[in-house]
């Protein structure tokens, strides 16, 4: 139907009704694309393209000057990027244009799958006692050689640490929630054998904590072999 975007199968993405005067929109085959954007109290508003895909991902190419060169950047990623001062709530702080008024995509249509795809994973991979099952993970910093932790409880957070793990040139101020530098104390190694494991606190690895592939921490958009062999597999 020419009124509405369609999904891949034939199915609705968004009606004409939830994307009525949003600025920017322009549709793919698979994903539509808005304006969007983060405000800075600093430095006023990072300007970006925000790409809605029909499985859920969110991806943001940065427009904030004419030489930025970010892109496939995470919501939290872009947040971050824009100086925004009070971080780790991008469903609040990054904005749509809508009727010529910024709007925060929580207020949008424009997660509802991004939303039931995190619910349908974590359904899909929880322990006993209901908890997603991803323990936390570290990664090491490039410049000081620091371990970092990351938390691995939403889609979200597995895409962050996926992103850093890959990233040979990883470092501290690259981390998108807690604003670390170099010169930050690195845990203590009594503190870094707490993994989150929902059955032994000082697990070092089992069944229950170490996931080895499911729709919350595996992405179709990226062309590793962990990702790869996972879609591959999913789809057979």
């Amino acid at each position: 139907m020419e009124n509405e975007v369609e999904r891949e199968g034939g199915s609705m993405i968004f009606s004409e009704e939830e994307l009525i005067e949003v600025s920017g929109l322009k549709k793919g085959i698979d994903f539509i694309e808005v304006t969007c954007g983060c405000t800075s109290h600093r430095y006023g508003d990072a300007v970006g393209r925000l790409r809605v895909f029909s499985n859920g991902d969110l991806e943001i190419t940065c427009e904030c000057t004419p030489g930025c060169n970010e892109d496939k950047l995470t919501p939290a990623a872009f947040e971050k990027h824009s100086g925004r001062e009070t971080a780790r709530k991008w469903k609040n702080n990054v904005w749509v244009i809508v009727n010529g008024e910024k709007v925060s995509l929580s207020k949008t249509a424009l997660l509802k799958y991004y939303n039931q795809l995190s619910k349908n994973a974590n359904g899909t991979n929880r322990s006993l006692n209901g908890r997603v099952c991803h323990r936390e993970e570290f990664v090491r910093c490039s410049r000081c050689n620091k371990e970092r932790r990351f938390r691995l409880r939403t889609k979200e957070e597995c895409r962050i640490h996926h992103d850093a793990l890959a990233d040979v040139n990883w470092k501290c101020s690259d981390f998108p929630y807690d604003r670390i530098t170099c010169d930050d104390e690195e845990e203590r190694a009594s503190r870094r054998v707490y993994r989150g494991c929902t059955l032994f606190p000082t697990c070092k690895g089992c069944t229950t904590c170490v996931c080895f592939g499911c729709e919350i921490c595996r992405f179709s958009d990226c062309s590793c072999q962990t990702c790869t062999d996972f879609t591959r597999n999913a789809k057979a």
